[in-house]
């Protein structure tokens, strides 16, 4: 591991150094942890905090590979990791662990931008606040403080095509068991850390996850089931607390107000106890059988499309407005084609400039969508023509039926849409304090994508024909006379049809079997 210029606890009681960024006794369980994971000896009484957070009777003695600290909510957990990155960047050496000429990167990776900025501010001011680190600082910029040892402190959201390759003195994975809002793959704990370990190698540095407990699965739960207490791996620390175990400042009346509110949510969220009451919904082996080889198929004359929208009001930070148009071929559902548009935005542009022209270009003039906003979803495609009825099913009636039979049985096929395939893959199942079985994404996560593919599912489900009509020579629809013709003015011989609406107010050529109509 690198060389220290100065030790942990010597630069947290240094007031030129670390000294005022935990300082106090509420720090006290977090200066214990930090000390013990940096290998460095306790004292007595430090030892009853170190063994009441990890189960363990003494500290490892030695540096750990990975810290893994399931912590509660405002239990500390970013300023004790922005703390630990200041030290391990500017108070320890690691040039003779770096190439001439590269920089070791002390990397802390979030959920997304926003929350990784808020933790490189922590940072910033851990280094204003010591006359010698500051003096190290040589450029500050959104994601990245370089230093003047050849180090940067550097924060991103968990996306792993974008962390592989540099080299890595420290990795802080903050609030790990929530990287749900990245849906660029289905596992983003899983996969951003195997991008990322490897980065380790040369320098040996640590590894630390920090988070609140949420479900029983992912990387924290996984490592918290095998390493926490006495019988883990010495080279791996594990510490549990509850908020008040790591940030005594939190009043308890509160804490129990919040409990008393949602006891399941809010003892994960307080108490750092993982819910049992949150599993998987769909297996990601199972909605991959379903993948197509094309992200968009486009339209064909004689199929009859259908369209399901998920509206949104366009906030900043809000939820998608997704369009997803699909068909039946045979047994067969097939998702055609899913846009999204993510917020900001205007709902009326979004609607006249992305909604109608797909709608126009599919042969669509009736779109279904769930209740949101009322008329205010509905106007806009009224006055572009187009009608917008309300589907009856709740998305968590969407995802039991007809979602997961239709994957199940592998009678739908989805395009190649890794947003898509993965919200899919993080649906949860849980059960709410009314004894409600709900389907949902993930807390801090998303599922606009997923639901309206579920949606147009359902409506090709129960909308289409079972049987498609015979497909006639091309017609003309006369509106005067109210008969189908074909090109010679005879009237074409077909079955009786119900048209809702057309195209436009004088006629127009129409193919049998891929128009509007019902039946």
């Amino acid at each position: 591991m690198k060389r220290r210029s100065v030790t942990l606890r010597k630069a947290l009681n240094d007031p030129k150094l670390l000294g005022t960024a935990l300082a106090g006794d509420s720090w006290l369980a977090w200066r214990v942890l930090l000390i013990a994971a940096a290998g460095e000896s306790l004292t007595d009484a430090e030892r009853a905090v170190f063994t009441k957070l990890t189960s363990r009777a003494r500290e490892p003695g030695k540096p750990v590979h990975e810290l893994i600290a399931v912590v509660g909510r405002r239990g500390g957990k970013s300023r004790a990791m922005a703390v630990l990155l200041c030290w391990i960047a500017g108070l320890c050496d690691h040039r003779d662990m770096l190439a001439p000429g590269e920089t070791g990167v002390a990397l802390c990776i979030s959920r997304d931008q926003r929350v990784a900025r808020a933790i490189l501010n922590y940072v910033e001011g851990t280094l204003e606040a010591s006359p010698y680190l500051r003096s190290l600082v040589k450029n500050r910029t959104q994601d990245t403080i370089e230093l003047a040892n050849r180090v940067s402190i550097e924060v991103r959201p968990c996306n792993f095509k974008t962390l592989r390759g540099p080299t890595y003195i420290a990795i802080v994975a903050d609030e790990v068991a929530f990287w749900f809002t990245s849906t660029d793959f289905a596992n983003p704990d899983i996969e951003v850390l195997a991008a990322v370990r490897p980065g380790l190698l040369t320098t040996r540095g640590p590894l630390m996850m920090v988070s609140s407990a949420y479900a029983m699965h992912g990387e924290l739960y996984d490592a918290f089931k095998k390493y926490y207490g006495p019988a883990g791996s010495p080279s791996i620390l594990v510490a549990h607390g509850t908020s008040r175990d790591l940030n005594p400042l939190l009043p308890q009346a509160e804490i129990d107000r919040e409990l008393e509110r949602d006891p399941v949510r809010n003892r994960a969220e307080y108490l750092s106890e993982f819910r049992s009451d949150v599993e998987g919904f769909i297996p990601r082996e199972a909605v991959e059988a379903c993948v197509g080889d094309y992200r968009e198929l486009e339209p064909r004359p004689g199929i009859i499309y259908f369209c399901f929208v998920d509206a949104a009001s366009g906030s900043e930070g809000g939820d998608s407005y997704c369009v997803a148009i699909g068909h039946k071929d045979g047994d067969q559902i097939i998702i055609d084609c899913v846009r999204e548009v993510i917020p900001p935005f205007s709902p009326s542009n979004i609607v006249s400039n992305v909604a109608v022209p797909l709608c126009k270009a599919y042969r669509v003039t009736k779109v279904w969508g769930d209740n949101y906003a009322g008329e205010y979803a509905k106007e806009p495609f009224r006055k572009a023509g187009i009608l917008y009825d309300l589907w009856s099913q709740h998305k968590s009636e969407l995802y039991r039926d007809p979602l997961l039979p239709l994957i199940n049985s592998k009678r739908i096929t989805l395009p190649r849409i890794d947003r898509l395939i993965n919200q899919c893959c993080q649906l949860e199942r849980s059960v709410k304090r009314s004894g409600r079985d709900e389907i949902s994404h993930p807390t801090h996560g998303r599922d606009d994508v997923i639901n309206a593919a579920a949606g147009v599912a359902a409506v090709v489900s129960r909308k289409a024909f079972r049987k498609q009509p015979p497909i006639v020579q091309p017609a003309i629809w006369s509106k005067s006379s109210g008969w189908l013709s074909d090109p010679s003015g005879n009237r074409a011989q077909t079955t009786t049809q119900k048209f809702y609406e057309y195209y436009n107010s004088g006629g127009g050529s129409y193919w049998p079997g891929s128009g509007p109509r019902e039946w």
